[in-house]
């Protein structure tokens, strides 16, 4: 266990449902073990199941909080896992629509993986941003004002906040490189 990211607080928002497995567990666990304070939040401080490849049930894992109970001045960084049930539920609940806004608002990062960016593009955050996700968002992406591309993980900085995406469970070591390197440089 390192330190590089001791008195950093991330907050990790997913659905109850459809979370793709790895999505959620490897960044909780890296960005743990350099040190950083994580809190996984649900609509429900109830079981999240979650999936291997959207279609395989895998592990439950109790959140750390419900969404009412987390405030965005509580944290460093926003991350939202993919797995394209929880994607399309959390851009539909209200709070998790008011969370992202709120990060990118106060001009702190968000991470989002593989389905993740379609909360980015239901809260109106992705004009003028260039982003990558899991392919099939692409037109999503680019409709709602964003700029599509297919790297591993992409940081876009415009307007006042920086956006990390990367495409899938294969990128996750860039994902999780670049949330704990735009971390250090806020430590």
């Amino acid at each position: 266990m390192s330190d590089e990211l001791n008195g950093t607080r991330v907050l990790i928002i997913t659905s109850n449902t459809g979370v793709e497995r790895d999505e959620l567990l490897v960044p909780q666990r890296e960005l743990k073990e350099k040190g950083a304070t994580v809190v996984h939040a649900a609509p429900k401080n109830e079981q999240v199941q979650t999936f291997e490849h959207d279609t395989e049930k895998d592990v439950t894992v109790q959140p750390d909080s419900a969404f009412d109970e987390v405030e965005v001045d509580d944290y460093d960084v926003l991350v939202v896992p993919g797995g394209t049930v929880n994607a399309d539920k959390l851009r539909a609940e209200d709070r998790a629509v008011e969370l992202a806004k709120g990060f990118a608002a106060a001009g702190k990062p968000i991470a989002a993986i593989c389905h993740g960016p379609w909360l980015l593009v239901e809260a109106g955050l992705t004009p003028d941003k260039t982003l990558t996700s899991y392919f099939s968002l692409r037109t999503d992406v680019n409709n709602a004002g964003g700029r599509w591309v297919d790297q591993p993980v992409v940081r876009s900085a415009e307007d006042g906040w920086a956006l990390i995406t990367s495409r899938n469970p294969d990128d996750l070591a860039d994902f999780c490189g670049a949330i704990a390197e735009e971390l250090t440089a806020k430590v």
